[in-house]
């Protein structure tokens, strides 16, 4: 859990400092977290969508308690690097 709370984090405020865009990780994060779930290939979601999305769907009903605590704190990790630069920019703090 830590892991991805830090890696995201991470990855999320690098983002955030090279982009300008204060949320972009946590707008990325629910599509990494499908394509870490999910088993069906990602050109099918435009090709058979119905059975696709519903696959996903079976897929993330049937994912442990651990899983999901794994999953969400790779989200808080997101969350807390946009909050963090949005505090760093208040504070006066330009990046790049």
């Amino acid at each position: 859990m830590m892991l991805f709370l830090i890696l995201f984090f991470g990855i999320g405020f690098l983002l955030n400092m090279l982009l300008r865009m204060t949320w972009i990780m946590a707008v990325i994060y629910p599509v990494i977290t499908i394509l870490i779930v999910d088993e069906v290939r990602f050109i099918e979601y435009f090709r058979e969508t119905g059975d696709s999305f519903s696959a996903l769907g079976t897929r993330f009903a049937s994912l442990a308690a651990a899983d999901i605590l794994i999953l969400t704190s790779g989200m808080a990790g997101a969350i807390i690097a946009g909050l963090v630069m949005i505090w760093l920019r208040k504070q006066g703090y330009r990046m790049f």
